[in-house]
C-alpha cells in the first residue's frame, strides 16, 4: 500500500511538474514570437493574418507543425514589392484557433480558407502552399475552382504517404489521450529533442541559427501547437486518395518547386508524378531540402513569380 501511495504521489508530482514547465515554455514562446498580424473573423472561423504590399493577392499557406514565419523574410519582402502578400496561420497552428469541429480534415480547412478569401475580398488569389500547405492549396482549388487564380506549390505533400516520416512519429497519438500528452510530456520532449528534429526537417541543409525566432519554430513549444499538428497528421493524411482524384479536373496554372535532397517527401512521387496528373503543371527542381521558403527565400520568390508571369 505504501509503495502504491508513494508511486502515485511521484506520478502526480511528475505530471504537475511537466504541466508547469509546459505553461512556462508556452508563455516564453509567445513572448519570443509574438503575433505578426491580427485576427480576422471569417464566418465561424478565426485566422491570424499578416499582410504586406499591394497588387495581385498571394495567399501563403504553411505546412505541418509550422506557422506563417516559415516563409522567410527575404521571400516576403521580394514578393511584396509587386504583390499583396497575405500570410496566414492554418487552423490550429500559430495563433489561429482550431476549427470549430476540433478536427483538421483538408475539406474543412479548405472551406475555412475560402471563407477568409471572401472576408478579405481577394479576387482569385495565387495560393502559395508549402508542404501540407500545398495539399491544402490543392484541396481549395479542387473544391472551389472559381476562387483560385493559380497554385505555386513548394515541396507540397500531394500523394498518399506509405508511412509517417520518423521525425513526425511523435505526433501519432490516440485522440483520447491527445490533450493529456499535449499538456504534460509533449512540450518538454519537444524542447529536449529540438536540435535533432530540426536537423531532420532541414536535412541536408543546415538549420538556420535564427529559425526558432525568425522562422517561428519556437511556437511549436505549446500544447495547442502539438494538438493541432497531431490532428493535422491524423486527418489530412487520410484524404490523399480523394485529393489525387481531383487533379485531372484542375484548369489553372500549377507550378511545383522541389528540392532534390528533400529528406521528408520524395520529389519523384510528390513532384514528378503529380505534374503528370495535373494538366499543364510544371515541376522545377533545385538543390536543397524541404524548408525551401526559409533556406532559399529568394529562389522561392522567383519560382512564385514564374508561376504568375
Amino acid at each position: 500500500m505504501r509503495k502504491w501511495l508513494a508511486g502515485s504521489a511521484a506520478l502526480a508530482a511528475g505530471t504537475l511538474g511537466a504541466t508547469a514547465y509546459t505553461i512556462f515554455a508556452a508563455r516564453k514562446a509567445e513572448r519570443s514570437v509574438p503575433m505578426d498580424g491580427h485576427l480576422v473573423q471569417a464566418g465561424k472561423h478565426v485566422f491570424h493574418v499578416a499582410e504586406e504590399g499591394q497588387g495581385r493577392p498571394l495567399l501563403l499557406i504553411h505546412g505541418l507543425a509550422g506557422q506563417m514565419r516559415n516563409f522567410g523574410r527575404a521571400m516576403i519582402e521580394d514578393l511584396a514589392r509587386d504583390y499583396r502578400v497575405i500570410r496566414i496561420d492554418r487552423p490550429g497552428s500559430g495563433y489561429s484557433p482550431r476549427l470549430p469541429s476540433g478536427r483538421a480534415h483538408l475539406a474543412e480547412q479548405a472551406d475555412a480558407v475560402v471563407a477568409l478569401i471572401d472576408e478579405l475580398q481577394l479576387e482569385k488569389p495565387v495560393l502559395v502552399g508549402h508542404s501540407l500547405g500545398g495539399a491544402l492549396s490543392l484541396a481549395i482549388a479542387i473544391r472551389h475552382p472559381e476562387k483560385v487564380g493559380a497554385l505555386a506549390l513548394i515541396a507540397p505533400a500531394t500523394q498518399r504517404i506509405g508511412s509517417v516520416p520518423e521525425v513526425f512519429k511523435g505526433l501519432v497519438v490516440p485522440p483520447a489521450i491527445l490533450p493529456l500528452v499535449a499538456w504534460t510530456v509533449a512540450v518538454p520532449i519537444g524542447v529536449a529533442t529540438q536540435k535533432k528534429v530540426l536537423a531532420e526537417v532541414f536535412k541536408p541543409d543546415p538549420v538556420p541559427p535564427n529559425f526558432l525566432i525568425d522562422g517561428g519554430g519556437m511556437l511549436g513549444f505549446r500544447p495547442g501547437a502539438f494538438e493541432g499538428a497531431a490532428t493535422d497528421l491524423a486527418d489530412a493524411s487520410s484524404e490523399a486518395e480523394e485529393l489525387v482524384a481531383g487533379y485531372a479536373d484542375l484548369k489553372l496554372p500549377v507550378g511545383i518547386l522541389y528540392g532534390r535532397e528533400d529528406n521528408l517527401l520524395d520529389y519523384r512521387l510528390h513532384g514528378e508524378k503529380t505534374v503528370s496528373e495535373i494538366p499543364g503543371a510544371k515541376l522545377t527542381l533545385t538543390d536543397g531540402g524541404h524548408m525551401l521558403p526559409f533556406t532559399v527565400p529568394e529562389e522561392s520568390a522567383r519560382f512564385v513569380r514564374s508561376v504568375i508571369e
